[in-house]
C-alpha cells in the first residue's frame, strides 16, 4: 500500500524545498537586478507604477525592487525565510491587485504563483538544507 501512496518520496521533501527556494531566489535577483544597476531602469519601473495608480511611485519602485531582491538572496541561502515569505506574499498580492488585476488570468500567472510561493515559504520555513536550519536547530538532549 506505500507503493501507491509513495511515501518513499517523503525523503526528498527538504530538497524539493531547496530547489524552490533557490529557483524562486534565483527568478527574484534575476528580475530586479537591472533596476538596481540602473537608474534609467529604475525610472522607467518608477513611470510604469505611476501609471497605473500607485501612491509614491518614487519610493515605491525602489521599495518593491530591493524587497524583491533581498529576499531573493534570502531564499537562495534559506535565511530569515519565514519573514521574506511573508514580505513576498505582501508584495506579489498587491502586484496582482494593482497590476495584473485587469489581465487574464495567464497576466495572473507569474504574480499569483509568487503569492503562493511565497506563503508556503512563509508557513513552511526553509527546510533542512538552510542557514535557518542551521542557525536555529534543537540543542541536542
Amino acid at each position: 500500500m506505500q507503493a501507491i501512496h509513495l511515501d518513499f518520496l517523503k525523503r526528498y521533501g527538504d530538497l524539493s524545498l531547496l530547489s524552490l527556494r533557490i529557483v524562486t531566489g534565483a527568478f527574484l535577483i534575476y528580475g530586479t537586478q537591472d533596476n538596481i544597476l540602473s537608474d534609467a531602469r529604475m525610472q522607467e519601473f518608477v513611470q510604469f507604477l505611476a501609471k497605473k495608480g500607485f501612491v509614491w511611485p518614487q519610493l515605491m519602485a525602489p521599495l518593491s525592487v530591493y524587497a524583491q531582491f533581498i529576499c531573493g538572496v534570502l531564499f537562495v541561502v534559506g535565511l530569515l525565510t519565514r519573514w521574506a515569505g511573508l514580505v513576498m506574499t505582501f508584495n506579489f498580492i498587491v502586484a496582482v491587485l494593482m497590476v495584473h488585476w485587469s489581465q487574464d488570468f495567464r497576466g495572473w500567472w507569474p504574480a499569483i504563483v509568487l503569492v503562493f510561493i511565497s506563503l508556503h515559504f512563509a508557513l513552511h520555513g526553509a527546510g533542512r538544507y538552510s542557514v535557518d536550519a542551521w542557525l536555529w536547530r534543537d540543542p541536542p538532549k
